[in-house]
Parts: structure tokens; sequence; C-alpha cells
């Protein structure tokens, strides 16, 4: 059985102080001792990933972190880590031991605010001590919702689990759609997937697994090919496929083989859709016609993996858009979970497809980047705009969406 993916589970970050019993309350959600837990402060250091089914919702996974009052400088780096897990949060559970909200607690709270993160506040500990009568008064002015409970007596856990639930994203609970809303019933789908050095060996990568599933899901039919044999695949077939979906980086060449009747469009596009993403990326695209000698892109991928010859952030999406625009342009690359801090020092960000990280990291990506007044697209939009394939390639999703 395979696991979820990465970015279809829910993650869930625990944040608060040293000790006021996050490791505890994960232990007493998931009815295990699988977080340490000691009295001495600090025992969590780097955020930890716990992972557990919550049923109706499925997979989910919980963040462990440091504590947000942790001192010195390596105490320091590790509340930044705890920022960091932030932008992969759907839910952050807030926990406090019911003492009166600290500078670092409050600096925190108003930062999942400020992020629009769905937060819930925990006063643990209700076994010693009734929260402050403050902080219910901030969780009130704010409209955070709040919960008292005991890890170690175990109250209050049903209620927890009840309200995590509630705060889900409504995305993450319905069913969503990949690709079977643009089919017909028995509609084929030809899938052009790449094997190139960028590949991983011996699979797929995942979208275009997803793609397949979807299609199944939806009683259509799934041809897949390498671009090196579309033209063949394409003559093999007694009327002309219903649709045809490619890697990005393949898009100069389908688009030229596939007939001009026959619908196209790209992984990278079905995913910005599917993640909900579609709309704010679209319209940072035409940012790169804006674009003048001396702008900082920055290239913004989602996995760190070895960097080839031809890698595509790397090497070559930045010769693209430098022929596409005749500019003399600068590219920065950040991989993984980094982001840089210095946004406003960009013209234009293009972001990966996303598929290895959640749709909140990638939605609270995109908002940082709003918010500092960045556009933001992606490496599939951006492809198909220099290599001439932009309108051909949106087309089918603008027609479901009509």
């Amino acid at each position: 059985m395979s696991p979820t993916p990465r970015g279809e589970r829910l993650i869930i970050a625990l944040v608060g102080r040293r000790n006021a019993g996050k490791s505890s309350l994960i232990n007493a959600i998931v009815g295990q001792e699988i977080a340490i837990v000691s009295e001495t402060p600090g025992t969590t250091t780097d955020p930890v990933a716990k992972h557990y089914e919550l049923l109706p919702l499925g997979p989910v996974t919980f963040y462990d972190t440091a504590g947000v009052d942790d001192s010195g400088e390596l105490g320091e780096k590790r509340v930044a880590s705890t920022r960091k897990v932030l932008y992969r949060a759907d839910i952050v559970l807030f926990v406090n031991d019911g003492s009166e909200f600290d500078v670092h607690e409050l600096d925190m709270l108003q930062r999942c605010i400020k992020m629009e993160i769905p937060s819930l506040v925990v006063y643990n500990k209700s076994d010693l001590r009734s929260p402050a009568e403050v902080n219910i008064n901030f969780c009130k002015k704010h409209n955070l919702p709040y919960i008292i409970a005991s890890a170690s007596a175990k109250s209050g856990i049903l209620e927890l689990k009840n309200e995590i639930i509630r705060l889900a994203p409504k995305k993450l609970v319905e069913n969503r759609v990949l690709i079977g809303d643009l089919l017909s019933p028995k509609a084929r789908v030809i899938l052009v997937c790449p094997i190139d050095s960028a590949a991983p060996k011996g699979r797929l990568i995942l979208p275009q697994v997803q793609a397949i599933r979807d299609i199944l899901d939806h009683d259509g039919l799934a041809i897949v090919v390498k671009e090196t044999e579309l033209e063949e695949s394409l003559a093999m077939l007694k009327s002309p496929p219903d649709l045809v979906v490619t890697d990005s980086q393949a898009i100069e060449l389908v688009n030229r083989i596939t007939p001009e009747p026959i619908e196209l469009t790209t992984f990278s596009i079905l995913f910005a859709r599917y993640k909900g993403e579609l709309d704010i990326l679209l319209s940072g695209i035409e940012q790169i016609d804006k674009l003048q000698d001396g702008d900082k892109v920055l290239i913004a991928e989602a996995c760190s993996h070895h960097v080839q010859k031809d890698d595509i952030g790397r090497v070559k999406l930045p010769r693209w858009i430098r022929e596409y625009t005749k500019k003399e342009l600068i590219f920065e690359t950040y991989a993984g979970h980094d982001f840089p801090e210095n946004l406003e020092d960009y013209s234009l960000c293009v972001h990966c497809g996303g598929c290895m990280i959640n749709a909140a990291e990638m939605n609270h990506r995109i908002l940082e980047c709003h918010r500092r007044k960045v556009p933001i697209t992606n490496y599939g939009l951006t492809i198909c705009k220099v290599h001439g394939a932009f309108d051909r390639a949106i087309a089918p999703l603008m027609r479901v969406k009509k």
C-alpha cells in the first residue's frame, strides 16, 4: 500500500513555550508515547514530525517544535526553525500552560494571525491551574478558538480532536479533482512523461502518478508515452485523443506535434489549479513581460535534489527566460523549505509546481509574496509562456471555469 504523499497530508504544528506540554499533548492525542517528554525545559530542539491517522481527515503529520522562548544563539536558531514550520502548517495548536502569555508567545501568536493560519489555543495543564483571564480575553479579541485540556489527566483530548477536524481546510476534506472534470465519459488522455537524467530511477514522478489515478477514477483511458513516442501514438489512434497532458519541459515539442483541435495542458498547470493557486499564478505570469535589465528573479524549489547539468531551475529556466525577455537578469535559487526573507529584492518569483509540499506551505509563500508586492508564478506557466504555448495550455481549464 502506497503511503500518502507528503503534499496531501494535513500538517498540524504544535507551538508554544518550553515545557508547556507540547510533546505530552501529542502523546495524548495519538494514544502512544511517541514524543520524548521531560520536565527539563527545551527537550524538543528541532521540529520533529509524527504521523497519525486522524479520522475522518485521514493521514496527518504533527510537528513538535522547540519552545518559542528558547534562548541563546542556538535557541534563536531553533525558534527560527519553528517559524519555518508555520509556512507548512495547515493548523497551529498553540499550547500554553495556563500562565499569562509572555512576549515570545504573543509575538508568535501575532505571526500566526498575520499569516492567516487556522489556529487553536490549547490551555494545557488544566489539572494544575486555570488559564489566565488575560489569555482568554486575548483569544476573544482576536477570534481565536480555545479549549482547556490536560495531557497528563487525558481531559479535553476528544474535544481537541474534534476542533482540529473543524478547523481543517475544506479542500483537504473535500474530494478534489485533478483532471477528471476536464474529461467526458470514456475519455482518452495521452500523458507525455519524458525520461531524462532528471527523472527518478524506476518510477514516475508524483504529478504523473496522481494524474493516472484521477483519470482511472473517472473511467478514462490513460495512455502514457515519452515525448519521442507521441507522434507515433497519435497516428496509432483511430480518432484523436480528448486531451494531451505533458511535462512542462516538453511543451515546445508537444505543442508542435499535437494537432491544434486537440486540447493540451501540463501537469504543472493542473496541480496549480488542484491546490487552489492558479488564478494568482496566472496574474504573476504577466510580470515576465515587464522585466528589465538588472532585475533579480527568484527560482524557488520545494524539494532538494542533486543538481544535474540540465537542471530545470538552475539552468533551463534562466536560459529560456533570458532568451524570451532579451534582458540581462540575475537569478537566485532557494530549495527545500528555505524561502528568502528579502523578498522585496526580487522582481519576480518563479516557483516549482510544489508537488512535494502541502497546499498550506505553497499558499503561505504566495500570500507572503503578495503581501510584499512580489509577483509570483510557477515553472509550468513560465515554460508555456516563453515557448509560445501559454494560451493553448490554459484553455482546457478556462473552458471548465466558465
